[in-house]
């Protein structure tokens, strides 16, 4: 097999399989006479190892997903890709746009860890692809992503929190426990939590400026620019994949980390609104969007952390502490 792993340091967060295992996870999804022929690490992704697999006798490639040992797992970040898979019926909305699952297997059996194989999507990443355009046809793309986003925030589920669970009652439940997560999280990195704990007991406190969001909708989780394919050949972008579905909730919609980019910045991705329509800017959803926007920099922390990029860490306190600023 020709295998092309990404070379990394012995205590990186990310670790590869070995040929073998690879052809262990093809046998094990396919019969015992699949052969693996190739195995490309695809190096884009910062969690799960990313495979572009061949077999014998099979034109289409695959792709094989393999999630981290779950001892390396944030408990803010437990089984996400049990989770993605989860909510596969929640997303039939935008089925023709995501890979299908053709095998899964959480036994740990084969190689220790959780492990999905996907097809495979044409298409170019759309950070690849969208600055082959000139920023004037930009708009398409991002009203093509509002419009993504609405279908799914449409999506109504039976409880808040994660897809896979555990699901709460209410909107305060779940997005207090997720701050409590992270701050545990941060603890356990050595990295001062004191900030979001502080949040977390002011939502605590006001719990019911939460509590009126009283429908759960469908939250992607982390759908942007880096989660998108575009077609290769079209002339304006258009977009013919999302991928990486795995941090999807049940919750207000505005707590999107796809809500959260589009307002990031004043430029291009104005358009987005376009298709999604008017968002609510009454004082409890600014009070609201806070609050979540403390839960997107603690997620960043952790991640930056992970990275091993310092400076970026130390940065999501000084942000912190202008949201704190805001929401005293």
């Amino acid at each position: 097999m020709d295998f092309q792993p990404v070379e990394r340091a012995p205590d990186a967060f990310q670790q590869s399989l070995t040929a073998d295992e690879i052809g262990k996870v093809c046998r094990r999804a396919f019969g015992g006479a699949a052969m693996p022929v190739s195995a490309v690490e695809l190096g884009t992704g910062m969690y799960n190892n990313v495979y572009r697999v061949t077999l014998a006798g099979r034109a289409e490639p695959l792709i094989l997903r393999v999630a981290p040992t779950e001892s390396r797992q944030f408990r803010s970040e437990r089984c996400l890709m049990r989770n993605e898979h989860a909510s596969q019926p929640w997303l039939a909305v935008i089925a023709p746009l995501m890979p299908q699952v053709l095998a899964a297997d959480w036994s740990h059996e084969v190689i220790g860890r959780d492990w999905m194989i996907q097809t495979h999507l044409d298409g170019i990443p759309a950070p690849e692809r969208l600055g082959a355009y000139p920023r004037t046809a930009w708009p398409v793309f991002f009203r093509q992503l509002g419009a993504i986003a609405r279908s799914v925030h449409d999506v109504r589920g039976p409880h808040y929190g994660p897809v896979s669970g555990p699901g709460y009652g209410t909107w305060s439940e779940a997005v207090i426990t997720s701050l409590e997560e992270i701050a545990a999280d941060l603890d356990g990195v050595g990295l001062d939590a004191a900030d979001v704990r502080k949040v977390a007991a002011v939502a605590a406190h006001d719990r019911g400026v939460l509590d009126e969001v009283t429908e759960p909708g469908l939250l992607t989780g982390d759908l942007w620019t880096v989660n998108v394919m575009l077609d290769a050949e079209a002339a304006e972008p258009t977009i013919t994949g999302v991928l990486d579905m795995d941090r999807t909730w049940f919750g207000d919609p505005a707590a999107d980390w796809t809500i959260r980019m589009a307002l990031a910045k004043q430029d291009e991705r104005v358009a987005f609104w376009e298709a999604y329509g008017e968002r609510d800017r009454s004082p409890a959803a600014v009070w609201r969007a806070l609050v979540y926007e403390v839960r997107h920099l603690g997620a960043v922390r952790l991640e930056r952390h992970r990275l091993g990029n310092a400076a970026g860490v130390e940065n999501t306190y000084d942000a912190m502490a202008a949201v704190l600023a805001d929401l005293s």
